[in-house]
């Protein structure tokens, strides 16, 4: 079959698109055939290294710094969508046919135990959907009944629940404000619409040119971002009406500035730092406002069984902007990077490429 495969750390150079063997399933998992594999932050941050450590944030590392279980080479992608195609040991053949999407966490916990202290993922930790098949435990590939297509089903996975788990651990409840940075990207767009889910009010930060796309996802109002001072600019579109919640994406110089935007007794919370993970942090408006600051990444089996209910009944939409060949790997991830767009981008086996991918190429 054919894979993109991520052979070290280091540029685009080291994204291979080749000839790989089919993988077999073992005892409880299905055999996919992809058909769309959504693109995201992740793919880019472990090509790179760059996760650093503990003590220095320029050290060369993966996801999960010290305790990583990537090996290369690795095919990477998180967001998958297909048809099941094979069934390993133990696992009903009835299931050979499905159309399924999966749930990209490796949580290493029992059914039932919501910690994610030590979860890996699909992609990192064994291979992705950046390819012709992959293999996924059976419990991991949901049937969802939606008339969606494939490559818009693919832009649900990792961003989705990426922001959901963001907005529990910030208990953001209806009726509440969440100011939203990043917003026009996958997970920004995902919690804009998440919000409105809840019944909360979401405002976004975003690059001049995309305030329309913000609004016709929900968005209450948009301020831009590096166009003045961004505390004043917030306090004008609420109308100095408080900010219960930001869910920042974003991160770099205008982090203390989100901590002051907060009401008394806010909650921040942050799963990606794309401005820069290494901020400064003037404690006093942490501790003088009560705030709650929240770390969190990807999301519990729970979240992600409710985002494909969501689907099903509707509450959310895709968001997808354009589709590549897999063959075109090193282009899409250039698109990726220039973020000249919104929603998201999804990678299309070429395979496929007439069935899936052709109607949403740009």
């Amino acid at each position: 079959m054919k894979a993109v495969q991520l052979l070290g750390h280091g540029g685009l150079e080291q994204l291979a698109y080749r000839d790989v063997p089919v993988p077999t399933p073992d005892k409880g998992e299905v055999l996919i055939e992809v058909s769309a594999c959504g693109m995201n932050n992740t793919d880019v941050w472990v090509r790179e290294g760059a996760y650093g450590s503990d003590t220095d944030p320029a050290t060369v590392s993966t996801w999960r710094r010290g305790r990583s279980t990537l090996e290369f080479p690795r095919i990477q992608g998180t967001d998958t969508v297909g048809t099941i195609a094979a069934v390993g040991e133990g696992v009903s053949p009835e299931r050979v046919g499905e159309r399924v999407i999966v749930d990209f966490s490796i949580y290493n916990r029992p059914e039932g135990d919501n910690s994610l202290a030590d979860i890996d993922y699909i992609g990192h930790g064994r291979d992705g959907g950046y390819a012709e098949y992959t293999t996924v435990p059976a419990e991991n590939a949901y049937v969802v009944n939606s008339d969606i297509s494939d490559a818009e089903l693919a832009t649900f996975c990792c961003a989705y629940l990426t922001g959901e788990q963001m907005l529990d651990r910030a208990r953001l409840a209806k009726g509440e404000r969440v100011l939203v940075t990043g917003a026009s990207g996958g997970v920004g767009s995902a919690i804009v619409q998440l919000a409105r889910v809840r019944g909360a009010v979401p405002y976004t930060v975003t690059s001049r040119g995309k305030e329309a796309a913000m609004r016709d996802i929900g968005a209450e109002a948009t301020v831009l971002r590096g166009e003045g001072d961004l505390v004043e600019s917030v306090a004008a579109v609420t109308n100095d009406a408080p900010i219960d919640v930001v869910a920042d994406l974003v991160a770099g110089p205008m982090f203390n500035d989100l901590l002051r935007i907060l009401k008394p007794e806010g909650r921040y919370t942050t799963a990606g730092a794309i401005s820069g993970p290494v901020v400064q942090l003037d404690l006093r408006t942490m501790y003088l406002k009560q705030l709650e600051l929240h770390g969190s990444s990807q999301g519990t089996r729970v979240a992600f069984r409710r985002l494909v209910d969501y689907i099903e009944q509707g509450r959310i939409k895709p968001l997808l902007d354009r589709t590549y060949r897999l063959s075109e790997f090193h282009q899409a991830q250039q698109a990726f990077m220039d973020k000249s767009y919104v929603g998201k981008l999804v990678v299309v086996p070429d395979r496929k490429w007439d069935i899936v991918g052709a109607p949403y190429a740009k």
